[in-house]
């Protein structure tokens, strides 16, 4: 897998690139198809963050886009942060994989995942109960009203979301506020 490094307010050490080709460089192993790894530190700038480093990782390859952004101390905690972290999506992946190849006389080899021990010595790949993909268990209709970024964002603060969906009276189309980790609000708008 090619792995590509960047930082910003944070040195790259010869062996810091070592343990990120090592880490993040080898989880091609584990889903087939893997082809490029983008890794990229940060250090935050805001005093009240306790944990300075980010660590944000970009896995591509056969259609498959993931991603985990993590904080930690210092650059090695965050890749081994990183590493667990995109392992847990790659086995709901291949859970998600093997659930659609179901009944087609495929099987997934338990070489190619992280497993415990005794699921190692079987020929099948044996799902774990916490990487069952999440149901939606509950469902909510709402009326769109036209609304700018700025009352999408006070509507947002007043319901103590995260995010809030709503349409975009500047443009139209559907859109998103969202809060940051850096304590910002990004806007998701509809392209054309």
């Amino acid at each position: 897998m090619d792995v590509s490094i960047s930082a910003r307010h944070v040195t790259i050490t010869p062996r810091l690139e070592e343990v990120i080709h090592e880490k993040i460089g080898q989880l091609d192993r584990y889903l087939e198809g893997l082809e490029y790894a983008g890794v990229h530190f940060d250090e935050a700038q805001n005093p009240r963050i306790a944990d300075k480093e980010f660590c944000e990782v970009h896995l591509k390859g056969h259609g498959h886009h993931l991603r985990c952004k993590v904080h930690a101390p210092d650059p090695f905690t965050a890749i081994d942060l990183a590493e667990a972290k995109l392992e847990r999506q790659i086995r709901k992946l291949r859970t998600k994989i093997q659930r659609r190849q179901h009944g087609t006389g495929q099987s997934l080899r338990s070489t190619d995942v992280p497993t415990a021990p005794a699921a190692a010595e079987t020929d099948e790949f044996e799902v774990d109960p916490d990487d069952v993909m999440p149901e939606i268990v509950r469902t909510k209709r709402f009326h769109l009203a036209p609304l700018t970024p700025v009352d999408a964002v006070e509507k947002m603060e007043e319901l103590g979301h995260g995010f809030f969906f709503f349409i975009n009276r500047d443009t139209s189309r559907s859109a998103v506020v969202y809060k940051r980790d850096d304590g910002n609000v990004g806007l998701i708008d509809e392209a054309d």
